[in-house]
């Protein structure tokens, strides 16, 4: 018999979960036995995701780093592909950010609901709080001073201190580049594995999904048995997929500037590996299908697709990064937390650079949410608010990923001169190799 997939597992956790708290609601002694021996399940989880957050943004940032050492050969090239990956990385971040400060998804939860939503994350809430609010008396250069770090290991003891690991890594990544090759090769080897085992033990980790989702749900239930939580969760998935389609509306936008291709041509020609990146959530494993889409029917050079989106699939996460936002601030709206423009520009920047160290596989995201809200001062216990809802926007997500990769690698080969056209009968011969 076939195994039923991980996503089907996972929803079948979060409405097992609901089914469950509703039930113990029904019985006086039902919320203590939930807090007492389900919730812990889910704390666990939570635990574990944020176990793995500095080594693997640390071993996935060096590695995808590092791995830009044709920079040198190609440092035009390498300057665009990165620059427009950071700019388009920037722009989902902050359509998410209108999105959800106009849908105001978290505003819909009353009062008495965010009153228990308050009490059974109190400790961490409180301890949050306090620290935005020291950080509301410090001066306005704060921040940059706050992003180097005086003690690395220091800094990788708390999730909250993430954006120092994140220049950490990114300064140890670009000092691999500027030594000699046999030199770096060893230290570049130990992340690479390192980061094989990152991945890896994101996957056993996943495979406790549909338990910690479970646990996690039961809980919310009995301790904020609302149905408003439920509209909410449903405005909170509203906001993410108007935000992602309007990011696909952004790459069409840049095809037809730059490179002068319609939107029907670019949508045709990557559609497959949309839908191969929704079945998969990984952009790594739809890497193949996306390159030769990218060649075969878009017209990129071999020599600018082989850069372009290998490092995409690596450093360019819009999809997620975008959704990361939207997360982050409904959270702090169901929390009650008012989130300053600078806390919001704060989970911009977040938000970029832990996209960068992003690993393309599923799960990941949700990783990396644990730096966003750390960062931002916003509970994480909130996790439990939206995990249900991950698994099948990881794959729209992921589909953006995709698709932005596809955008800016016809973008770069149209900068280089190398964008063909690939109905041209000797296009294939003549230009592609």
């Amino acid at each position: 018999m076939k195994k039923l997939a991980l996503h089907w597992q996972i929803l079948i956790g979060m409405f097992v979960g609901i089914l469950v708290g509703l039930i113990f609601t029904q019985f006086s002694w039902g919320k203590q036995f939930v807090s007492d021996w389900i919730k812990p399940f889910g704390n666990i989880f939570i635990n574990s995701l944020k176990l793995i957050a500095v080594p693997l943004i640390l071993a996935s940032l060096i590695k995808g780093v590092s791995d830009l050492k044709d920079i040198s050969s190609l440092s035009k090239m390498g300057f665009r592909t990165i620059t427009t990956y950071i700019i388009t990385t920037l722009i989902a971040v902050s359509i998410g950010l209108v999105i959800v400060n106009i849908i105001q998804p978290g505003n819909s939860i009353d009062e008495k609901t965010r009153t228990e939503l308050l009490e059974a994350y109190a400790g961490d809430a409180e301890s949050k709080q306090k620290d935005a609010q020291n950080q509301k008396q410090k001066g306005p250069l704060q921040a940059l001073e706050d992003l180097v770090p005086d003690n690395i290991i220091g800094a990788a003891s708390s999730n909250g201190n993430m954006l120092q690991v994140i220049f950490f890594a990114i300064f140890f990544g670009i000092g691999l580049i500027l030594i000699p090759e046999k030199n770096a090769k060893p230290v570049k080897d130990f992340f690479d594995g390192l980061n094989e085992v990152i991945l890896k033990m994101i996957d056993i980790i996943m495979l406790a999904a549909p338990y910690g989702v479970f646990a996690l749900m039961a809980a919310l239930i009995v301790e904020a048995p609302s149905s408003d939580l439920i509209i909410a969760l449903l405005y909170y998935s509203l906001s993410v997929i108007i935000g992602l389609a309007l990011m696909i509306g952004v790459y069409m936008l840049i095809v037809k500037i730059f490179t002068n291709k319609s939107p029907k041509f670019f949508l045709n020609g990557i559609s497959p590996a949309q839908l191969l990146a929704i079945s998969t959530s990984s952009s790594a494993a739809t890497l193949p299908v996306t390159m030769e889409r990218v060649e075969e029917h878009l017209g990129v050079h071999r020599q600018v697709s082989s850069f372009v989106l290998p490092i995409g699939a690596t450093i360019n996460m819009d999809g997620t990064s975008l959704y990361q936002a939207v997360a982050a601030v409904f959270i702090a709206q169901a929390f009650g937390m008012d989130l300053t423009l600078g806390t919001q520009l704060g989970i911009i920047a977040t938000a970029t650079l832990a996209s960068i160290g992003s690993a393309a596989v599923p799960g990941a995201g949700m990783v990396m949410l644990v730096i966003v809200l750390g960062q931002a001062g916003i509970p994480e216990a909130g996790l439990a608010l939206i995990f249900a809802m991950d698994r099948p926007l990881d794959m729209l997500r992921t589909s953006v990923n995709v698709t932005g990769d596809a955008a800016v690698s016809m973008l770069v080969a149209k900068s280089q001169d190398k964008l063909g056209d690939p109905q041209v009968k000797d296009w294939d011969d003549n230009y592609k190799k």
